[in-house]
């Protein structure tokens, strides 16, 4: 973590910064980012959620918004969002309207937050009616990235992140999907990997930032992957969410000949090789139930990430009730 706080430095204007950090990522980093900062001249305070989806709620919304109020955190202070994807959702939610907006450094301690919720400005928390239907675009003034961080993860929360890595591969890049298939190599390549991700990400948000034409491509698997996760009340984390919608809509596809068959049976297998539980344990009916609430849907239509082949999918606007006879 060393160099964060003069790299903060340089795109803050105030003295005063609030860092967030979950219960799992606080006893490994809390402290040194806290001192890091300290020693570059910073008045730091920290908060603490409960690790999980639970903390992305409209009640720790706004008990950190309070938080921030009583110290007072002025418009030329800022947040740093210590963690994985919930942390950094959160935190980029309050930072975008506390005081109708202050800078935001996200830290992401996780693979899932590096490659993708880290990057783009999406911030969200969630509803009881779905998955991040109350955000706001907010960009980072820093993304600071320490793959050494990733070496504490446990080994499936590092295999969840892998599924938007995947991801990439197959909507962007088949050099990429090439180095993912050699399996046993993943962590030795990780540096190239993870370039790769951010490079793609950062890149399809500068052609559209607001999320409103080729942005989209990135929630290929997560139309039925979000359901999933609601359907599971989060139980089943992001990560593993998505790579059963990954499979079940390259599934799809090859049924409608969007795809061909052996490009929907390499995706599965590569998923099933790194070891993702791809069985869907709820009926259709109630995943479609769900998906009328996405905030993907436009009127009576949405629009399905499919695969064409590998490193390349496409949007597909289909109607709802098509959704539900191809479901």
């Amino acid at each position: 973590m060393q160099g964060l706080g003069e790299a903060v430095k340089k795109v803050l204007g105030g003295d005063t910064l609030v860092v967030v950090t979950d219960e799992n990522v606080k006893p490994l980093y809390l402290d040194k980012c806290v001192k890091e900062l300290e020693d570059s001249g910073f008045k730091v305070c920290s908060y603490v959620v409960a690790p999980g989806e639970e903390s992305k709620s409209g009640e720790t919304y706004l008990k950190l918004m309070n938080f921030l109020a009583e110290i007072p955190i002025t418009r030329a202070d800022g947040l740093v969002a210590l963690g994985g994807g919930v942390v950094g959702d959160l935190t980029g939610f309050v930072a975008a309207t506390y005081l109708r907006g202050i800078k935001v450094i996200q830290v992401p301690t996780t693979v899932l937050a590096l490659v993708d919720s880290s990057i783009g400005g999406k911030t969200a928390i969630n509803l009881p009616a779905g998955k991040n239907l109350a955000g706001a675009f907010h960009q980072p003034a820093l993304i600071w990235r320490d793959l050494s961080m990733l070496e504490s993860l446990p080994p499936e929360i590092f295999l969840e992140g892998m599924a938007e890595v995947i991801k990439y591969g197959v909507l962007a890049d088949e050099e990429l999907w090439e180095l993912l298939s050699d399996v046993s190599n993943v962590k030795a390549n990780l540096p190239e990997i993870m370039e790769c991700c951010v490079s793609i990400k950062t890149q399809i948000v500068a052609e559209d930032e607001f999320d409103n034409g080729k942005r989209q491509l990135l929630n290929f698997g997560h139309t039925i992957g979000h359901a999933i996760e609601r359907a599971s009340n989060f139980a089943i984390g992001h990560g593993f969410a998505v790579a059963k919608g990954m499979a079940e809509v390259a599934d799809i596809s090859a049924r409608q000949g969007w795809c061909s068959k052996e490009c929907a049976a390499e995706i599965r297998s590569l998923l099933e090789e790194y070891g993702f539980d791809l069985s869907i344990d709820y009926k259709m009916e109630e995943l479609y139930k769900i998906m009328l609430s996405d905030k993907k849907r436009k009127a009576g239509v949405i629009d399905l990430v499919v695969p064409e082949r590998i490193g390349k999918c496409v949007l597909k606007r289909i109607s709802t009730e098509e959704l539900r006879e191809i479901l």
